[in-house]
């Protein structure tokens, strides 16, 4: 089989996939744990500012996070719920 035919025949078999046709596929869902942003930051023992530069995010949004306001998502949710598990892996790996 071509590379392009073996790339036509994946599509198709996505495309049939999202259609929901049973094609064989294996589906796996992976709960993410909703996390307390606040007390992840808390145990970690670090100002709203310092832990939000040590994550990537702008402090307004580590705010509307902690307050509720918005909920932190994707990558966002795993790093925190990774954290929520070992508080120190912020300063093991970034300090």
């Amino acid at each position: 089989m071509s590379a392009y035919d073996s790339i036509m025949q994946g599509l198709s078999e996505a495309l049939d996939h999202a259609q929901g046709k049973d094609i064989g596929a294996q589906v796996h869902d992976v709960v993410v744990p909703a996390v307390d942003v606040a007390a992840i930051r808390a145990s970690t023992g670090l100002s709203q500012g310092d832990f939000a530069r040590s994550i990537g995010v702008a402090k307004g949004t580590l705010l509307n996070w902690e307050q509720g306001r918005r909920h932190p998502t994707g990558p966002a949710q795993v790093l925190l719920a990774m954290i929520a598990r070992k508080p120190s892996l912020v300063s093991e790996l970034l300090g």
